[in-house]
């Protein structure tokens, strides 16, 4: 793997593991020579990764909407920083990058952009792995949902299963470079209408 995008917070949140977590992630991603692929900030978790691959001279692109842009919040001293116009072009951006997608602690943004990489992925429309990195068991109660759901019949196993979670960022990307897509079927369910 040559990129990968990390989807974590723009706060360091409550407990100190969170961002010493980050920072052991940014240090890997530059010592295996991995480049990180951001959403561009350089508060709260995403600039701790973010100042991590740098201080070991990892390379760092962030990806951020026009909105977001203004001096508090962007990082001014990454590899390379792309601006799009809106998020959903973002995330366009950040997936042509990429050859995998990490999620870290965060809220409603992280879930929504590793959800679309899941989603994507369970379409066929990518093939690339899809991580949780579980520090702290911050994912325990997302992932007991997805339980439910496969449970519940609205979420195939086989889909689930392409969710790779581990608390070690070592053999989350370990198992990430190892990943095999399933093959997906190209068969749509529909919905007879009267």
């Amino acid at each position: 793997m040559k990129r990968i995008a990390v989807f974590c917070g723009s706060s360091i949140g409550f407990n100190t593991i969170y961002a010493l977590e980050a920072k052991k992630l940014g240090y890997y991603l530059a010592q295996k020579n991995i480049g990180l692929v951001f959403g561009g900030g350089k508060i709260g978790l995403m600039g701790t990764i973010a100042d991590a691959v740098l201080e070991k001279n990892g390379e760092v692109i962030g990806v951020i909407p026009d909105l977001l842009r203004h001096e508090e919040v962007a990082h001014t001293k990454i590899t390379r920083m792309l601006v799009t116009r809106k998020m959903s072009k973002r995330k366009v951006k950040m997936s042509k990058l990429v050859d995998g997608y990490i999620a870290m602690a965060g809220g409603f943004g992280t879930l929504d952009e590793i959800f679309e990489a899941l989603t994507l992925g369970q379409l066929g429309i990518e093939h690339k792995p899809v991580g949780i990195l579980n520090t702290n068991g911050y994912f325990d109660h997302t992932l007991k949902q997805l339980d439910v759901m496969v449970d519940e019949g609205f979420l195939k196993q086989i889909n689930k299963d392409m969710l790779i979670i581990s608390s070690s960022f070592e053999n989350l990307i370990k198992k990430m470079q190892n990943y095999q897509a399933p093959k997906i079927s190209k068969v749509v369910n529909t919905v007879a209408t009267k």
